[in-house]
């Protein structure tokens, strides 16, 4: 019922904004454990021990959208259409942490999407979990906070005509920031709840029709933020806590959606939704790709490492076909 009623404005929104790119491999079905084939075999580049870790219910809406880790390698995700985020172990393992009340409109009012949908994640070090939710109503769209063993609650209201994306959490200033995909915007938010800030609205972030800014990171003194209609990866310096002059670090990004730092210094590993390619993205800018659709990539949406682990989340938004978990071993520089 839920593949049913999401396939059609899901399938063909999402394929008129994540463009595919000539040559990539066609998607196919995930499976349970090790994938052969592929760009580490290949030869394209040194990813090796690739593995899908767990298949998501594309039924029920579990299509993984954005992820954080716990201290012991646990993947926290939100899963969109089924309004939930989940404890997913790399055993494979699945618990549901929370729910969040679905729209009396059934979220028909969604921008751009017509579904409302579970986004971006961050984790405190106590183990709180913030969540960004985006129903096209003002009484649900918002930051929501989930504490273990508690209910989830909105801790901040925002624009029911945006679209709330990526986010990432500051918890020695107790600022959240975030990005609205369809107003082109980063906002800020305390932990504590309260009025959202417009921290930039930099043309930069906007828009050419379908999503701009996308995924969030803060590094090295700076907010990061990917624009998957502009295909960029930009970098903002935090100066004083404002928005510094933006830098575009990377180009011809096409479909780009979240992305990670390897804790190799500014360097990045990128999810290609559409284009169904995870990509490393050197300091400097170049592009190499990491894994394909051959790997098991299934529209990858977001990124984490942790040391030498890569988790892929594979939302199958276009395919429709297997969303998953996906687990790589990506070696050190070469």
């Amino acid at each position: 019922m839920m593949k049913k009623r999401l396939s059609a404005p899901v399938l063909a929104v999402l394929a008129a904004g994540a463009l595919a790119v000539p040559g990539t491999a066609a998607a196919v079905p995930g499976r349970a454990g090790p994938v052969p084939g592929g760009a580490a075999s290949a030869g394209v580049a040194p990813v090796v021990s690739v593995r899908i870790a767990v298949h998501f219910d594309v039924t029920a809406g579990q299509l993984p959208e954005n992820v954080a880790l716990a201290p012991d390698g646990t993947a926290l995700v939100t899963l969109a259409a089924a309004r939930q985020v989940a404890a997913v172990t790399r055993a494979g393992s699945v618990r549901t942490l929370a729910t969040l009340p679905a729209p009396a409109d059934g979220g028909v009012h969604t921008p751009v999407l017509g579904f409302p949908l579970t986004t971006g994640i961050a984790r405190s070090g106590d183990g709180t979990l913030y969540l960004l939710y985006a129903t096209g109503t003002a009484d649900l769209t918002g930051v929501w906070r989930v504490r273990p063993g508690d209910r989830p609650r909105r801790i901040a209201a925002l624009p029911a005509e945006g679209l709330p994306n990526g986010l990432a959490l500051d918890e020695r200033r107790g600022t959240l920031y975030l990005t609205d995909s369809v107003l082109g915007r980063i906002f800020t938010v305390p932990v504590s709840g309260g009025t959202p800030t417009t921290w930039s609205a930099d043309p930069t972030l906007a828009s050419t029709g379908f999503l701009g800014a996308n995924g969030l990171k803060l590094h090295d003194g700076a907010v990061w933020v990917s624009n998957l209609d502009q295909g960029t990866l930009l970098r903002f310096p935090l100066e004083r806590g404002r928005a510094g002059t933006v830098e575009v670090r990377a180009a011809g990004l096409v479909g780009v959606d979240d992305f990670a730092f390897t804790g190799r210094g500014a360097e990045v590993i990128a999810a290609l939704n559409g284009p169904n390619t995870v990509v490393r993205i050197r300091p400097g800018g170049t592009v190499t790709p990491l894994l394909t659709a051959a790997d098991g990539l299934q529209n990858p949406t977001s990124v984490a490492v942790r040391g030498t682990t890569l988790y892929v989340l594979n939302a199958a938004y276009l395919t429709g076909t297997d969303p998953n978990l996906l687990l790589a071993r990506v070696p050190g520089r070469h």
